[in-house]
């Protein structure tokens, strides 16, 4: 059994986990799915981190997992617990010193918006958030996300350099979204082996996975325990 320790993205809340969090029990795992500080300007990435390490306690066998903006804290958890494993979920591949705030000059993010657009008529970047990002979530489950949305992160978290000088020595994947409108796949297929050295796995789902396909997600990270 492992604990996985599920971090949400921006605008976002642990809530996005439940279904996942769900498949993850049913197969034998511990979960622990924290709503980290939100309409709190003076909150950074170790603010975030401390939240879930707190959240963890004693627990042990961690898997961490972030989803989106919330690969910029799971390293810091994952590196402070000693992690089993180390998952990013469309996640923002941060580097030594980057600020989360430069994040998109330096990925070439909105180099892959613009070319990932042509391509499919607008759709991607698109400023209506059902196209962009609940394009392939239940309407019902789209509309929950909605109500629940919470200002996170605060523009101390955007400013501040991430804090490691280096990856975390811990072993890592990364789940990329086929159907992603707001991180175009293109984008993380360079990404991934340029910063983590890996190729990623890919699911066909759209940005808000964790709704949209979470039998498979949940069944995708319990193979990474075997």
């Amino acid at each position: 059994m492992s604990t996985f320790v599920l971090i949400h993205g921006g605008g976002d809340s642990a809530w996005s986990w439940h279904l996942v969090a769900a498949g993850l029990r049913a197969r034998g795992h511990d979960v622990v799915a924290p709503d980290l500080p939100a309409d709190d300007d003076t909150a950074d990435l170790t603010t975030y981190a401390d939240a879930v390490v707190a959240a963890v306690g004693d627990r042990t066998h961690v898997v961490v997992v972030g989803h989106s903006f919330g690969a910029f804290t799971a390293p810091l958890v994952a590196d402070r617990l000693g992690a089993d494993a180390l998952v990013l979920v469309a996640g923002m591949i941060p580097v030594p010193g980057e600020r989360p705030a430069d994040w998109g000059s330096g990925a070439g993010y909105q180099d892959a918006v613009r070319e990932q657009a042509a391509r499919d008529g607008g759709l991607t970047g698109s400023d209506d958030p059902d196209v962009m990002f609940y394009h392939d979530v239940p309407r019902d489950l789209a509309g929950q996300m909605r109500r629940r949305e919470r200002a996170h992160p605060s523009e101390t978290a955007m400013a501040k350099p991430w804090p490691l000088d280096r990856w975390p020595d811990v072993p890592t994947r990364f789940v990329l979204c086929a159907q992603d409108r707001w991180f175009p796949p293109g984008l993380f297929r360079k990404l991934a082996p340029e910063r983590l050295g890996i190729v990623p796995d890919e699911i066909d789902a759209g940005h808000c996975v964790a709704l949209s396909r979470p039998v498979e997600l949940a069944e995708l990270l319990d193979g990474y325990t075997a």
